[in-house]
């Protein structure tokens, strides 16, 4: 086998990626060809390529797509942690957007929900993972998952959450128009269900095969009632001290 050094960190390649480093074997002299190819066009198709492939199989097989990344199949999909940020910083500027747009009548009407949300928003947002990871990972035992792995499956729940609040989010910016404005507000109000609903299809898409189907609703809705007594509390917690 032709064995060559690698021009990064010296050590022998003899396949397409350095196996100390990971540097790509073939690193050519640049060329203005090569540098829009691989490094300008390459780069951007690869990261909006994993980008919205993450973005896809989180809203449409949420539950897998935790699993896959806690049984190590990850070099598909975008950092989580990251992705969270990302969308979370989306749906403030949503938000943001809808205040500037929307006549005042209508933010008087949802005075006090956008008001909470600005308020208590990164709270919510580092609460709502730990709740689901201790709740679901006494409901769970037998899936034989540490609390981090449950860490994992109930931050894809909440970026699952968060895509659709981004929906929500462009749906009222369209809804804004009066001539669509009845249409849009249905839409928004289903995307508002489903958003309540994906923690459930997370952990049914990842659990179904482990438990019956008994089984698995019960312990769904148990998570419901658990997480929604936390909610109640955290968020009486926050009028009472603030």
């Amino acid at each position: 086998m032709n064995k060559k050094s690698c021009l990064n960190c010296g050590h022998s390649v003899s396949d397409e990626f350095c196996a100390h480093c990971g540097q790509k074997a073939d690193t050519a002299r640049i060329t203005p060809h090569s540098l829009i190819k691989n490094d300008i066009l390459g780069s951007i198709w690869h990261v909006e390529a994993r980008f919205f492939q993450t973005l896809k199989d989180i809203l449409f097989r949420p539950g897998r797509t935790a699993m896959d990344y806690i049984s190590g199949k990850r070099i598909r999909y975008n950092n989580f942690i990251s992705l969270l940020l990302i969308l979370f910083g989306f749906n403030v500027l949503g938000l943001h957007f809808y205040e500037k747009f929307a006549p005042p009548e209508t933010l008087a009407d949802d005075f006090q929900i956008r008001d909470f949300f600005s308020k208590y928003s990164k709270t919510i947002l580092f609460v709502i993972i730990p709740m689901l990871a201790v709740n679901a990972y006494f409901l769970f035992k037998r899936i034989k998952l540490n609390i981090a792995e449950h860490f994992i499956i109930g931050t894809v729940s909440l970026l699952g959450i968060l895509i659709i609040f981004l929906l929500s989010d462009i749906a009222s910016l369209i809804g804004l128009w009066k001539p669509v404005s009845k249409i849009f507000n249905i839409f928004d109000k289903i995307i508002f269900g489903l958003s309540i609903l994906f923690p459930a299809v997370t952990y049914w898409n990842a659990f179904k095969n482990s438990y019956s189907k008994p089984g698995l609703l019960w312990r769904v809705l148990i998570l419901y009632v658990l997480m929604g007594v936390e909610s109640l509390t955290i968020i009486v917690a926050l009028y009472t001290i603030f």
